[in-house]
């Protein structure tokens, strides 16, 4: 029996893919497919992506279809370097203006709208678009990009602008980490193939800890090549990121929810969060 397995195409999810053993793994047909989050979340709402990273977002609109990865996640304590709101005014003058979303992830959209409209208090028009930098912030007053999009724009791109990292004003206002992107299963694919589950699971664990040991080190220089930069900036990147997703990490994200069920945001409050607990042969 296969899984199918979403990949989201982001450097930041790369620690937990980059010692897996794809070519075993996909001899014995796991498939792999990398999407940027938004499209992942659909796939796997809709059944065809089995398990995987995804938006946190999309967890709170499937809470009682998939259960949460434990130990994994992509979170920081501040600063995340790769979730900007690029702005032609300072953040407190915000009132009444155009803000450009990247239409590649829900969970940043969201994080913007509770920054903006409940820490802030600002009367905001968004409007989703295309992640273009240019086109972007040529039409509207601001824009969000996320990822490797809102790496370059911020290296290369943004001058002249008030640059906000989303998740260095998340942590001064709250205290609490945030998290950006969970790993998930459906919970029909536990009942069906749970010893795939639990392989992959492991293989995904492996690679954390391998990555971590390893200082991201030689997973910096191919992104290097791919990517560019300096491995000053993707040391620091990473350094920053946390990979784990236990009790503080968790509690960043049960806040994250309640905020979005009081500001309207999604249909039910997420008063529990679902975390598989495997029984695993270490």
């Amino acid at each position: 029996m296969s899984l199918t397995i979403g990949e989201i195409s982001y450097t930041n999810i790369l620690p937990f893919f980059y010692y897996l053993d794809r070519y075993q793994f996909e001899r014995n047909s796991y498939q792999f497919v990398p999407q940027v989050p938004s499209q992942l979340n659909e796939a796997m709402a809709n059944g065809k992506v089995d398990i995987g990273g995804i938006s946190s977002f999309a967890y709170a609109n499937n809470q009682h279809t998939f259960s949460l990865l434990p130990d994994l996640s992509v979170t920081t304590y501040g600063k995340v370097r790769s979730i900007f709101l690029f702005s032609k005014y300072q953040i407190g003058q915000l009132d009444n203006k155009k803000i450009a979303l990247t239409s590649s992830s829900e969970t940043s959209v969201h994080l913007l709208k509770i920054i903006l409209g409940y820490f802030y208090n600002k009367n905001v028009t968004y409007e989703i678009v295309r992640p273009h930098f240019h086109d972007m912030i040529e039409w509207y007053d601001g824009c969000l990009l996320i990822g490797d999009d809102a790496i370059v724009a911020n290296r290369r791109l943004a001058k002249d602008l008030y640059v906000y990292d989303l998740g260095e004003i998340w942590y001064e206002q709250t205290g609490l980490p945030m998290t950006y992107a969970v790993f998930a299963v459906r919970n029909k694919c536990i009942e069906a193939k749970p010893n795939e589950v639990i392989s992959f699971y492991k293989a995904l664990l492996a690679s954390k800890k391998r990555s971590e040991n390893d200082q991201y080190k030689p997973m910096i220089k191919d992104i290097l090549l791919t990517h560019g930069g300096t491995e000053a900036f993707w040391e620091q990147y990473f350094d920053q990121l946390c990979n784990d997703f236990g009790q503080k990490e968790q509690e960043g994200l049960r806040f994250y929810y309640h905020l979005l069920y009081k500001l309207g945001y999604i249909r039910e409050p997420v008063d529990h969060l679902h975390v598989w607990k495997p029984v695993l042969q270490l």
